[in-house]
C-alpha cells in the first residue's frame, strides 16, 4: 500500500526514546513543510484543477495537523523553535528530474514517499510510545499520512502512463530505502 522498500530502524526507535521532544518540534516542521510543498505543487501546475482541488485538501490538512503539533508542545511545555532539518528530504528532493513531464511526476512522486514514511513511522510511534496520549495522536494521523500518499501517487498518473509512474516510483522507493538506510545523526522524524 504504501510503496516502501524499507522498514524503519531500531536506531530510529532509539533517537525517539532518547529525543522525543526534538521529534515532536521535528514532526511540527515537516507538517509545515508538507502543507508548503503542496502549495509549491498547485502554484506549479495551477492550469490542472484536479490537482490543484486536491492540494487545497491536502494544505488545509497539513496546517490543521500542524496546530494539533503545536498545541501538543504546549501543553507538554515544549518551545517550539527552529531546529536544523535532516537530510532526508532534500536528498529526495535532489533526485527530482529537471523536465517536464518528469518533474511533475518526481515532485509528486516524492511527496508521496515522504507521506509514505511519516505513515510507516506514525504507525511505529503509536505502537512503541508508552505515552498513551501519544500512542492515539499518532494513530489518528495514520490514516491521512496513508491517504496524501496515494492522493500524490495517483496525481503523477496525470503527467505519465500508470506504466512509467509505477517504475519511477519503484526506482525512488528504492533510494529512499537507501537515504533511510545510511541515516541521520540528528533526531528527526525522518532521520
Amino acid at each position: 500500500m504504501l510503496n516502501l522498500q524499507s522498514e524503519s530502524s531500531d536506531r530510529w526507535l532509539h533517537q525517539v526514546r532518547q529525543h522525543l521532544d526534538e521529534i515532536l518540534i521535528d514532526h511540527a516542521h515537516c507538517e509545515r513543510k508538507a502543507a508548503g510543498t503542496a502549495m509549491s505543487l498547485m502554484s506549479s501546475y495551477v492550469e490542472n484543477l484536479e490537482l490543484c482541488r486536491e492540494m487545497t485538501q491536502i494544505v488545509i490538512e497539513e496546517l490543521e495537523h500542524f496546530h494539533l503539533v503545536i498545541d501538543l508542545l504546549q501543553r507538554r511545555e515544549i518551545r517550539f523553535r527552529r531546529l536544523k532539518p535532516s537530510s532526508y528530504g532534500k536528498r529526495l528532493n535532489d533526485l527530482v528530474r529537471k523536465h517536464e513531464p518528469q518533474r511533475a511526476i518526481d515532485r509528486l512522486l516524492v511527496a508521496g514517499l515522504i507521506e509514505a514514511r511519516s505513515c510507516e513511522r506514525f504507525d511505529l510511534l503509536r505502537k512503541h510510545i508508552p505515552d498513551r496520549e501519544l500512542a492515539e495522536f499518532y494513530g489518528s494521523l495514520f490514516e491521512s499520512e496513508a491517504r496524501h500518499h496515494s492522493t500524490y501517487v495517483r496525481l503523477a498518473k496525470i503527467f505519465g502512463t500508470s506504466a512509467e509512474v509505477h517504475d519511477r516510483l519503484k526506482e525512488l522507493a528504492a533510494d529512499e530505502a537507501r537515504i533511510l538506510a545510511e541515516g541521520d545523526p540528528l533526531p528527526r522524524m525522518h532521520s
